[in-house]
């Protein structure tokens, strides 16, 4: 059997970074509270939790460049909420976000773990963010814890 090694879960003394988008608040609120929730169930104290807020998607990488480069936290999370529309706006936005996090992670040290939800409508981010299709902020805190603990055994 070969040897399987993956993160744990314990957060405990771990310092997370949040870089939130204000656009489309009602859903990035139902996220952010989601992602919060998580790492606090899994031991991070608050007082190691420091949310930004940005105008919207588009300046989530700019911000988690800064903050990664900085190297002031285990990990970041990125949360937001692409949602088409009638243009094709939204499959520009949704594509350089998703490059410019990734883009990010590759070159750095700090874990980043994307929570921008890219959605066709607003009922499918609202199912994404606490409904039937659970919450994605959870999700990519736990992803975040994860990795922490993941490249420290690398």
């Amino acid at each position: 059997m070969p040897n399987i090694v993956e993160g744990s879960l314990t957060a405990q003394g771990l310092k997370f970074g949040i870089v939130v988008s204000r656009f489309n608040h009602f859903i990035t609120d139902k996220l952010l509270e989601g992602a919060l929730d998580a790492l606090y169930r899994n031991g991070v104290e608050e007082k190691n939790v420091e949310v930004y807020k940005v105008p919207g998607s588009f300046e989530i990488p700019l911000l988690a460049k800064r903050l990664a480069d900085a190297g002031n936290y285990d990990a970041l999370i990125c949360l937001g909420a692409i949602i088409r529309g009638g243009t094709i706006h939204y499959d520009h936005i949704a594509a350089e976000v998703t490059k410019g996090i990734a883009v990010i992670n590759l070159e750095g040290k700090t874990p980043i773990s994307l929570g921008v939800i890219t959605s066709e409508d607003i009922e499918q981010a609202i199912e994404r963010a606490g409904t039937k299709m659970g919450n994605k902020g959870w999700d990519a805190a736990l992803a975040a814890i994860e990795m922490v603990n993941l490249l420290k055994k690398v």
